[in-house]
């Protein structure tokens, strides 16, 4: 495994990036209490660990670590070309996040340190998911849906679908992984074995995450129009971050699980 330490050189320091505002002081609703700039766009969507640190990838290559508070840079990793990938937060702070360059990053949420890399055979706009036991899931560009070990990187198992996983997956409560694939099929998937359990056909590529009720039902949106709702087997989600944003509600935030810290 590949485990240099990656920082990037020569950023700007943190004060260049802040846009202050004069309302900031006085906490008004709907007015902006900071802003950081990055050196391009910003397509995905940020996420906040336990300690309140925002986790941002840019088009500029950069996952960047700022303090939720005041917006300061705490640390920046050159992890790729440009990032559509979300960050995920384990139980432990790490950080996963997949990269243009095919690969998948575990990185020490409180120091930018590479803890390892995983590489794929295409490249990775999946976000992350993981699972109550710390296996990580993970789609590639290269067809495949992996699950991880999240403390090692090494590969759990690998499941090959007809055509590019940028779907991010969802973890149900038992452990079924849910995720899309462009073949137009939602597949329902053992976490632990990677063993289909059900796959439903659409007409058309799915790029979103499904969602999974209270009930087990699985909704997902496909590139033929519809919206469907999927009987599903796993009522709710589990794991410390077990879909897109880290929840049914997208909150982004790091959910502790019970016997965790």
């Amino acid at each position: 495994m590949n485990r240099r330490f990656m920082h990037v050189a020569a950023l700007p320091t943190a004060a260049a990036f802040l846009a202050p505002c004069a309302c900031q002081a006085a906490g008004i609703p709907g007015t902006q209490k900071w802003a950081f700039r990055t050196r391009d766009n910003v397509v995905s969507s940020p996420a906040v660990g336990a300690d309140g640190t925002v986790y941002a990838g840019s088009f500029d290559g950069n996952l960047y670590a700022l303090n939720g508070r005041t917006g300061a840079m705490k640390w920046a990793v050159k992890i790729g070309s440009w990032l559509l990938s979300a960050p995920a937060i384990g139980s432990d702070g790490t950080v996963y996040i997949g990269s243009d360059n095919c690969k998948v990053y575990a990185l020490n949420g409180r120091t930018g340190v590479q803890k390892w890399t995983f590489h794929t055979g295409g490249e990775v706009h999946s976000s992350p998911a993981i699972g109550s036991d710390g296996t990580l899931y993970v789609g590639s560009l290269d067809h495949n849906v992996y699950a991880l070990d999240g403390q090692s990187g090494a590969r759990r198992w690998a499941f090959h679908t007809r055509d590019s996983v940028g779907s991010s997956p969802a973890i149900g409560a038992d452990g079924t992984v849910f995720v899309g694939s462009d073949d137009g099929n939602t597949y329902a998937l053992d976490g632990r074995t990677g063993m289909v359990r059900w796959v439903f056909r659409t007409g058309n590529k799915l790029h979103a995450l499904p969602t999974i009720g209270a009930d087990g039902t699985v909704y997902v949106e496909s590139w033929d129009d519809n919206v469907y709702a999927i009987v599903g087997n796993s009522a709710g989600t589990g794991g410390p971050w077990p879909m897109f944003h880290g929840d049914a509600l997208h909150s982004g935030r790091l959910r502790r699980t019970s016997g965790r810290r």
